[in-house]
C-alpha cells in the first residue's frame, strides 16, 4: 500500500499508525523489519515525515484462529434460544487470541451450548 503525506511533522511510526489500521507497535515492527519505505528508502521510526513523502508499507495477512470446543467448568445461570447468562470465572479470558488459544469463555460456551 502507498500513502502520500499531506501534512508533515509527525514521527513515521505515529503517522503510519494514524493513517492506517495498524497499531503503533505493529507499525514499529514493520519499520524495524524494513517493510516500510519512505520515498523508496528504509527509515527509522523516529524519522519525521514531510509533506509529499510517499510511504509504502506491507499489509499483513490477518491471523486466522481456530475456535475449539472445550469441556471447561462453566456456571450457566440462564439460557434460552437467544441468550445465555454465565458466571464467568475470574481470570478466564473471554475469547481466543494470539496469546490465549484455549481455555477461554468462547471455548467453554462452544462445548456447553451447541447451537
Amino acid at each position: 500500500m502507498e500513502i502520500k503525506i499531506e501534512t508533515g511533522g509527525q514521527r513515521l511510526d505515529k503517522a503510519l499508525s494514524d493513517l492506517t489500521e495498524l497499531s503503533r507497535s505493529l507499525a514499529n515492527e514493520q519499520i524495524k523489519s524494513g517493510q516500510v519505505l519512505v520515498n523508496g528508502q528504509v527509515k527509522k521510526a523516529k524519522y519525521t515525515v514531510q509533506e509529499g513523502d510517499i510511504i509504502t508499507y506491507h499489509v499483513p495477512e490477518p491471523e486466522v484462529l481456530e475456535y475449539v470446543a472445550e469441556n471447561l467448568p462453566l456456571e450457566i445461570i440462564y439460557q434460552d434460544e437467544d441468550v445465555a447468562v454465565v458466571n464467568k470465572p475470574q481470570g478466564m479470558v473471554v475469547h481466543p487470541s494470539a496469546g490465549h488459544t484455549s481455555g477461554t469463555l468462547v471455548n467453554a460456551l462452544m462445548y456447553h451450548i451447541k447451537d
